[in-house]
């Protein structure tokens, strides 16, 4: 699976060490997986060197989506890393590395720990970088500052030829090294024919230390009246600081995503058939080994604990933030860390049949995806970059005549003041900083635009069972047709429900207990129960029965308050199970903090009128409606989003699939069924209500720093860009302005991850 570090084979594919390695399906398989419900296709994940700006992103998508075989790329700039589909019968994966390098990029397989690395040196190397800049721009502020003080002839001309030649020693460390990746950066875009946003910034350097240069050397020509060395390396220093901080605040707004994609370890302790335990890489495991997992390592794979006494940290994976206790007998899921003591783990899942490869699954499809926005940033990011190359010639052209040296140092302030960096940053920084605020909740964000729509729901529809009540039910009572013992009615219908993750099913499961009784060839009536055939053990002859509810089964309708499953034969009502259905500890309050924040709640169930309406009165929930089939939940969404609401849906069973596809939004519990999860935009792992008051809070911030860092990118070039072309901007402050618009973006977004301030009272709800 793509988060399980790579091994020695995939070590050698590096950029220059034979990327036709990672064309053998051993190799790729580690990054990749299959898509579901698309035979033959499959989807990579790859992290990307050399990634700067937002006319990237394009590039890279042109440059691998072009060639055979490859369905589509997403690539995320903000997370640097790209989603391919791509079907293995037409395309290879060394391709895309050669056609990343003749990009001027460079590829690694996404998980891999190697992934690291590269990173942790180019962090170092911004890291010297930014120093020689900061050294350099302060001696050359130390010889500048005489020329901005003196009156006229108190410098005589050979200690000003002094001070600017000495400027200019220390000018070029800073171009050579300092400034090595704009001008990287930008040759690799004009050698394929693009604009960058590193063109502008390397244009402009060097045309500010050619001009001085130029002024330096002859004093006395049509240039020498001014020297940019000071604006050179005050521009080149502020601009390394805005990265680095910009990369520190990107990371640690991501971290939650990183942090979740990479919690399995490389190798865990197996017992041999003597007993004894050897180091094994992960992805040896098959199920049915036996793993010593020891306190501090993470869990390799699903399994059940044979023996030892711990604790168990599930945060990541679960939201629980507690640690739980596990034992003999207890199961643990994989990337889940143990705390205090040794565990013995029989392996029962491995890879991509785990809990964990499915969250991670979520998550890789999340980090590349990009909201409206962020591609529409991406689309205009070239021509502006077009229009800041002529807009500086212009400046240049218009203001020749007051002077060349004049004129130039207006063009630099122009290219400098006006690259769209905080622009392309506004919207990708935001979500992903929110995206990894959920992750630490507990939360898997499936779709990035989904928190663009969860800003503007007024509306929350919750289902009822497993829901609001909790996933755990009990039989309080059986009533039966004359005849036909209550033992034999509740072991029939454990043998259907075993079929079924329904709460109900569960509790029928439980109070049935082992028994003779076997089901087969069973169906679910969606939104209404179960059907199949059932015999009382070997050599009886099977029967067909119906499980669910009254009409399903044909059960007279008892008025009870209760809940109650019922169950038929060919003949008519069999038995009627009464269930006891108790709501959640946290379903109050989370109705309660949706109900201040303005929101129309309801509730919509299969279950009688009167048992949803007396548990929507427990919650504090005023609109509810019962005997609700999965058609009558799709047509009353689809009636409320037709009068103008945005709706939320929240649910859990195989019959919310359609109504959660249908919704503005959507939320799974994570212990719901498969296909609640596969449609559903928000996956809650824990199942935790508060989550719904949770996401929509957030969503309401990131939308709002999301506005705050647009306005701020398009206020700062409406404000500065007149200014650099009436030539009230010099280059040095155009730089400064520059770098502290990209990090004000960056660090206005990394605010979502800190707590929400206490909610004040709003609007009263709309009704339904």
């Amino acid at each position: 699976m793509p988060s399980v570090p790579l091994a020695l084979p995939i070590a050698a594919a590096a950029p220059g060490a034979g990327p036709p390695v990672l064309d053998e399906p051993g190799a790729w398989q580690e990054f990749s997986r299959a898509v579901p419900g698309s035979e033959g296709r499959w989807e990579s994940y790859i992290a990307i060197e050399g990634m700067y700006c937002a006319a990237c992103t394009l590039t890279i998508e042109q440059a691998i989506g072009a060639l055979p075989g490859v369905d589509s790329v997403q690539v995320n700039g903000t997370a640097a890393t790209a989603r391919v589909v791509w079907s293995p019968q037409r395309s290879r994966p060394s391709d895309w590395w050669r056609a990343l390098e003749r990009a001027g990029y460079r590829g690694l397989p996404a998980g891999d720990e190697l992934q690291a690395q590269p990173r942790q040196r180019e962090r170092r190397r911004l890291l010297w970088r930014w120093l020689v800049a900061g050294f350099c721009m302060m001696q050359v502020m130390m010889y500048a500052v005489p020329a901005y003080i003196a009156q006229p002839g108190e410098i005589t001309p050979d200690i000003q030829a002094l001070l600017r030649w000495a400027s200019w020693m220390l000018t070029v460390p800073v171009l050579l090294f300092s400034c090595q990746t704009f001008f990287a950066s930008a040759w690799r875009d004009l050698r394929h024919r693009r604009i960058g946003m590193d063109v502008p910034v390397a244009l402009g350097i060097l045309i500010a230390f050619g001009a001085s240069s130029a002024a330096t050397v002859d004093p006395g020509g049509p240039l020498g009246s001014e020297v940019w060395y000071d604006s050179v390396t005050m521009f080149v220093f502020f601009l390394l600081s805005g990265r680095l901080l910009e990369q520190r605040l990107r990371d640690r707004t991501a971290g939650a995503l990183e942090a979740l994609m990479r919690r399995l370890p490389a190798s865990v302790e197996r017992r041999r058939a003597d007993g004894s335990f050897e180091r094994v890489a992960v992805r040896r495991l098959q199920p049915g080994d036996v793993v010593r997992v020891l306190p501090g390592e993470a869990f390799p794979a699903d399994g059940t604990v044979l023996a030892g006494d711990s604790r168990v940290d599930e945060a990541l994976l679960t939201g629980e933030s507690e640690p739980l206790p596990r034992r003999a007998g207890d199961t643990v899921i994989a990337g889940s860390h143990n705390l205090s003591a040794a565990l013995l783990v029989d392996v029962e899942r491995v890879g991509e049949d785990t809990r964990y490869a499915g969250i991670v699954a979520l998550m890789e499809r999340a980090s590349v995806d990009k909201p409206r926005l962020a591609r529409l940033a991406d689309r205009i990011a070239a021509p502006f970059l077009l229009a800041v190359l002529a807009a500086a010639a212009a400046a240049a052209a218009a203001w020749w005549p007051s002077g060349p040296g004049h004129a130039l140092g207006i063009a630099v302030a122009v290219l400098i003041v006006t690259c769209p960096c905080a622009l392309s940053l506004a919207t990708p920084a935001a979500t992903l900083a929110a995206a990894g605020a959920l992750a630490r909740r507990g939360i898997l964000v499936r779709r990035l635009e989904a928190l663009e729509d969860a800003a503007a729901i007024d509306t929350v529809v919750f289902d009822k069972t497993g829901t609001l009540t909790r996933d755990r039910m009990s039989v309080t009572g059986v009533r039966t047709r004359a005849g036909f013992p209550a033992g034999e009615a509740l072991q029939a219908a454990s043998a259907l429900a075993s079929q079924s993750l329904h709460p109900a099913s569960r509790a029928l499961v439980a109070a049935g207990g082992p028994g003779p009784w076997q089901a087969s060839e069973v169906q679910e009536v969606a939104g209404q129960g179960l059907q199949g055939w059932v015999s009382a053990g070997e050599g009886q002859p099977p029967q067909r029965l119906r499980l669910g509810s009254a009409a399903l089964c044909g059960a007279p309708d008892s008025r009870s308050a209760v809940a109650e499953a019922h169950l038929a034969d060919e003949h008519g009502w069999l038995a009627t199970f009464s269930l006891d259905e108790s709501l959640r500890d946290d379903a109050v309050p989370a109705v309660d903090r949706l109900l201040r924040r303005g929101l129309g709640v309801q509730l919509l169930s299969g279950d009688r009128n009167r048992a949803v309406q007396r548990l929507a009165r427990r919650a504090g929930i005023e609109w509810s409606r019962g005997r609700q089939s999965p058609e009558d939940k799709l047509e009353h969404v689809r009636s409320q989003q037709t009068r103008g609401r945005r709706v939320a849906m929240v649910g859990d069973g195989l019959n919310d699939g359609p109504v959660l596809a249908r919704a503005d939004v959507s939320f799974a519990m994570g212990q719901g069924a498969p296909l609640a999860r596969s449609r559903s935009d928000f996956v809650v792992l824990g199942g935790q209500l508060d989550a719904v008051p949770a996401v929509l809070a957030i969503a309401h911030r990131t939308r709002r720093i999301v506005r705050q860092n647009l306005a701020w990118a398009a206020g700062y070039n409406a404000v500065c860009v007149p200014l650099a072309l009436a030539g009230w901007m010099p280059p040095w402050l155009a730089g400064l302005g520059m770098a502290a618009s990209s990090l004000l973006v960056v660090a206005n977004a990394a605010r979502l991850s800190r707590p929400e301030r206490p909610m004040q009272s709003p609007a009263p709800a709309p009704s339904p």
